[in-house]
């Protein structure tokens, strides 16, 4: 357990430092995209990473997580497993590709774009870049060597400044995004290849390959469901109204995911890989959870308050002026992103470390049996409409993960509320404040002076609660 520990926070400072360095780097690109193209633009590649990324699943088909999750016999039982599922994601992505081209024109108009067949043929090109680099990833995440992870993550998110943005200001149109996200995967697998120390060879085996779909077969289920989850809206949406509502529909929620990610994304690979070898032991399993989760929540739950009382500043700061009629729904999406993260995302994380993908399959059907419909009557009233009751609906999704924690982890439901109170209760007078100084002044001056009064009244009061006084005072020792 102490090297495991120590493994842990190496990991998670690599992983929390690409994600500061990343989101250092992204908003600056987005607010730059955002002014140089439209709200009907990113709604057309919306449509194309719907096809793009439904496709991608297959190409994994779960043998990404297989590599970071199973126990193997040895370094070179790892390694013919890890041959084996680079050969097969080969294979099958230059296939399904091969499906795109055929039919590219006929999935173009199914999701609500004809005539741009051959952008989702250029655009699905991401498909077999991605088998590329997918399992030599994985490896690194095995391992937790989250520091090279670092590096050509770095390197991956400046690829927009240098080729996206120029691109944006010479076509003004989709080519700009589907270009760079082309260039980025290329250059990611590049550096992938560079810094591994395993490289494939021509080694391949059917007993292999049927274990390994064993393992992963209810997991490519699972990212399934949640590929439902994201885009079954978005189609809905994208046939409903127009590229210009769908562009600021999915948009909305991409900038809300692009600043909590900045937590979520730096530790959510480290949680899955560290309770995945702690997953035959009970005690220690729980322990990190909750204290992942107490400390993402921390820190997440303020910034989703934040995200609600400041709509308006981060919708005219990150996009501009031309977006903010979405800055009610990137307001409701920020508040509701708190408790959905450190409840039902985390849970997720415990029933794939568990060996459980069924359960979280199961919670994201449920979630899409009331999603459909009510997305289905509230889009023909209007995007306000839309967009809050998307995001009300929301909070069924942590409501059924506190369920079936109770019943197949057998983790109470009021110890993971109580574990995240703190952070709820100390988040609390950020509503009022914010209000109060709006009500009289609304000036960008006065909008920045209060975001600082509530960061420090939050700090304040959390530093009232004895646990979370010692997560901070242990963090400053430190520093």
């Amino acid at each position: 357990m102490p090297d495991l520990n120590h493994q842990v926070i190496k990991a998670a400072k690599w992983s929390t430092l690409t994600e500061i360095s990343a989101k250092l780097i992204v908003p600056i690109t987005s607010m730059v995209l955002a002014r140089l193209l439209t709200p009907e633009v990113f709604g057309v590649v919306t449509t194309l990473a719907m096809v793009t990324s439904f496709a991608g699943l297959f190409t994994d088909a779960g043998f990404h997580n297989y590599i970071v999750q199973h126990e193997f016999k040895d370094e070179s039982d790892c390694k013919k497993s890890a041959n084996v599922a680079f050969w097969s994601n080969l294979a099958l992505s230059v296939f399904i590709w091969g499906i795109i081209v055929v039919f590219a024109e006929p999935l173009a108009v199914l999701v609500g774009n004809p005539g741009l067949g051959f952008v989702l043929i250029v655009a699905s090109l991401s498909i077999p870049l991605g088998a590329f680099s997918s399992i030599q990833s994985a490896l690194f995440k095995r391992q937790m060597d989250f520091q090279t992870l670092f590096k050509i993550r770095l390197v991956s998110v400046i690829i927009p400044i240098v080729i996206t943005i120029p691109l944006a200001y010479w076509l003004r149109n989709y080519w700009a995004l589907v270009c760079g996200g082309l260039v980025q995967s290329l250059v990611s697998v590049i550096l992938l290849f560079f810094f591994s120390n395993w490289f494939p060879r021509f080694y391949y085996s059917f007993k292999v390959l049927r274990e390994m779909i064993s393992f992963t077969s209810w997991t490519l289920i699972e990212k399934i469901s949640i590929w439902l989850t994201l885009y079954v809206d978005v189609f809905i949406v994208g046939i409903v109204l127009n590229s210009y509502y769908l562009g600021l529909y999915k948009t909305s929620s991409t900038v809300v995911g692009s600043i909590t990610s900045l937590i979520t994304a730096a530790t959510t690979p480290v949680l899955f890989t560290a309770l995945s070898r702690l997953q035959n032991n009970e005690r220690e399993f729980n322990e990190l959870f909750f204290k992942f989760q107490k400390i993402v929540g921390m820190l997440v739950i303020p910034i989703s308050v934040g995200l609600f009382c400041f709509s308006d500043l981060v919708t005219l700061v990150l996009l501009g002026e031309q977006w903010y009629e979405a800055s009610g729904y990137i307001g409701l999406w920020g508040l509701t992103s708190g408790v959905t993260i450190v409840i039902s995302h985390y849970s997720s994380e415990v029933y794939r470390a568990k060996g459980y993908p069924k359960l979280s399959v199961l919670g994201q059907l449920l979630h899409i049996a009331f999603l459909w419909p009510v997305v289905l009557i509230a889009v023909r009233y209007g995007f306000e409409t839309l967009y809050v009751s998307r995001s009300l609906v929301r909070l069924q999704g942590p409501l059924v993960s506190l369920i079936l924690m109770k019943y197949f982890i057998h983790i109470s439901p009021w110890q993971l509320i109580k574990n995240i109170i703190p952070a709820i209760v100390a988040s609390m007078p950020m509503f009022p404040i914010a209000f109060i100084i709006r009500q009289y002044y609304d000036d960008l001056f006065f909008q920045i002076l209060s975001i600082v009064i509530c960061s420090l009244a939050y700090i304040v009061i959390i530093y009232l609660f004895t646990t979370e006084r010692h997560i901070i005072n242990t963090y400053l020792q430190k520093k």
